[in-house]
């Protein structure tokens, strides 16, 4: 299983998720491929936004590892679920899928707590501290239920 997890610039939520992913599914044991990749060329290379560093130490997550990319349209072809964050991505997103089943592997992240609600996950880059507290409780909440099915051999 691989596992994309994608947001506009690839510097807040979608490295945040990554990084709880790929830690829960290391703690459970489970062999996933997980990455994230986002819209904005400006971040490529750079490290999460640092009040993400900042926010993902505080709950016991080191995130500095990871560096921005752009999402492509061959990302359809390497990863099995992609999860996006909000509906502006589910529009930019729109625009690389080919076809239908391209588009079939995306999903609102918060549907592995909602599941069909499409609620969105705000982006914390030009609100305060609290904001990134709260992104950071929602994709945990929702990248536990993800390993929790991956644990159980649900689909996601």
């Amino acid at each position: 299983m691989n596992i994309l997890m994608v947001c506009l610039g690839n510097i807040c939520r979608s490295p945040l998720a990554e990084a709880l992913l790929r830690q829960k599914t290391l703690d459970a044991g489970l062999d996933v491929g997980i990455d994230s990749a986002g819209f904005e060329s400006c971040n490529v290379g750079e490290p999460p936004d640092y009040r993400t560093q900042q926010n993902a130490l505080r709950n016991g997550l080191d995130v500095s590892y990871l560096r921005a990319r752009l999402f492509r349209t061959d990302d359809f072809d390497h990863f099995d679920k992609i999860y996006i964050m909000d509906h502006n991505n589910m529009q930019m997103i729109r625009r690389f899928a080919r076809n239908a089943d391209d588009l079939r592997k995306v999903y609102y992240i918060m549907n592995a707590v909602h599941p069909g609600k499409d609620f969105c996950v705000a982006d914390p880059y030009y609100s305060g501290e609290r904001s990134f507290q709260q992104v950071f409780e929602q994709l945990d909440q929702a990248c536990q239920n993800i390993c929790n099915k991956l644990k159980n051999n649900q689909p996601l």
